[in-house]
């Protein structure tokens, strides 16, 4: 005899409180099925007003009332499934909450440094171990930031919970400007049970530059107008007073006032220039051109000036062709702020000395005096705007100021460089490298 396998089910008690564990949850069963409720009101009480018994009446208005919220909560009970696990994937993300942050802040790139209500570094992202170094977890924030600003910030924020920020400077290992800000990192509250703080770094370097270098040249440009504009004040106050009648002093003055109006409209035009170049500076050029004929052209065209302040203009060029990517305009008027800053200011040497080399995939063009040189102090800032080893020097010589700084900005959208080599007494070597 084979006996038959028997399968023992577990036994489950019925009870009405896992269809509505509570009086609440009762009630609010009932007022979500009102509409089925009322219905089985309607029903039950035709069926007493249609001659049947009313404790008929009442059994179905009770059965009618179970199927009703037994209906319910079977509907309910298909929703655990999705709810579970979508409280099962939250707790996943809360329990690695931290992995979670740290691979968001490596994302960023601000600087970000997480530290705790002790002062403790936690962990940096990639832009902060660039812009700072390694900071090591456990390393107080008061080892790498001994700003007093920043410390008192960071007390303030632990204190009283609220965002802060300060605008903070570093000199090494250069000079930078960042806007420091504190606030604390609610997420991590989660898991810990206690507070961390995030601080990040914004920096403005950039932006105080431009707004140092805009404020200084208004200002200088507003001093190098001032200057012509009260000598044509002055003169035509003369001649309209004192030499209304005077022919010579009319003549003399108003050979003055010319000066001073085309000294203005040098001064203008090299601040167009200065402004145009500025608005196409990330732009580089695309076209070739032949440095030969360039430099042909520009020795032509300041002929008349070397003659007249009687210096030789010399120019040594190979006898193959010598292309660089540029635009032709623009290197006209590097060359020829520098053969005619060469002839002015080296006019004691009597010659100038162009020369154009191609060593190595590299291009140079040098333009060599033998004036009396540069101090050394004053190499350096030869290409910024309005300044000048000698002002009256300059001035004599109808110079702007300008000349230079606009050769720096067109080589940098030539991606060119101007390297500068002086002796006093020996003379200036200006080379351009493309």
């Amino acid at each position: 005899m084979v006996s038959q396998p028997v399968i023992i089910l577990p036994s489950r008690r019925f009870s009405l409180k896992q269809f509505f564990p509570s009086w609440r949850d009762f009630g609010q069963r009932l007022r979500h099925r009102w509409d089925f409720i009322l219905l089985a009101l309607l029903v039950s009480g035709a069926s007493v007003l249609a001659g049947a018994d009313s404790v008929f009446g009442v059994i179905l208005l009770v059965f009618s009332l179970m199927v009703i919220l037994l209906y319910n909560s079977a509907e309910e009970k298909a929703l655990p499934a999705v709810s579970s696990g979508t409280m099962m994937s939250v707790q996943t993300d809360v329990d690695d909450i931290e992995g979670l942050v740290r691979a968001n802040f490596d994302a960023i790139d601000l600087p970000c440094v997480t530290f705790g209500s002790d002062g403790v570094v936690l962990f940096q992202n990639a832009a902060a171990e660039k812009a700072f170094g390694t900071l090591e977890a456990g390393m107080h924030i008061s080892a790498r930031w001994r700003s007093p600003g920043i410390l008192d910030m960071v007390r303030e924020t632990v204190a009283n919970g609220l965002p802060n920020q300060i605008e903070h400077s570093e000199v090494l290992p250069s000079e930078r400007v960042f806007v420091v800000r504190v606030a604390p990192l609610s997420l991590h509250q989660l898991k810990r049970g206690a507070a961390l703080f995030v601080m990040t770094f914004r920096d403005i370097s950039e932006l105080r530059r431009i707004d140092r270098m805009r404020s200084d040249f208004v200002a200088n440009a507003s001093h190098e107008l001032r200057t012509p504009l009260a000598s044509l004040r002055g003169f035509i106050e003369t001649l309209l007073g004192p030499a209304r009648n005077d022919t010579k002093a009319q003549e003399r003055f108003l050979g003055i006032m010319l000066d001073q109006a085309n000294r203005m409209s040098r001064l203008v035009d090299d601040l167009l220039s200065l402004s145009r170049l500025e608005l196409k500076a990330h732009l580089a050029p695309d076209q070739k051109v032949a440095l030969q004929p360039v430099l042909s052209h520009v020795r032509d065209s300041l002929s008349p000036l070397a003659a007249e302040l009687d210096v030789d203009l010399c120019l040594h060029l190979p006898e193959t062709n010598v292309e660089v990517t540029g635009d032709r305009d623009e290197l006209v008027q590097v060359f020829e702020n520098l053969i005619e800053n060469a002839c002015k200011y080296g006019q004691e040497g009597k010659r100038v000395d162009v020369f154009l080399r191609q060593n190595a995939g590299a291009v140079e063009v040098s333009v060599i005096d033998k004036g009396p040189g540069v101090p050394a102090e004053d190499v350096p800032r030869l290409t910024e705007r309005f300044y000048r080893v000698s002002v009256a020097d300059s001035r004599s010589k109808k110079g702007t100021g300008l000349g230079l700084a606009i050769v720096k900005h067109i080589l940098t959208r030539h991606r060119a460089r101007l390297i500068i080599r002086s002796e006093l007494g020996q003379g200036t070597d200006f080379t351009v490298r493309f």
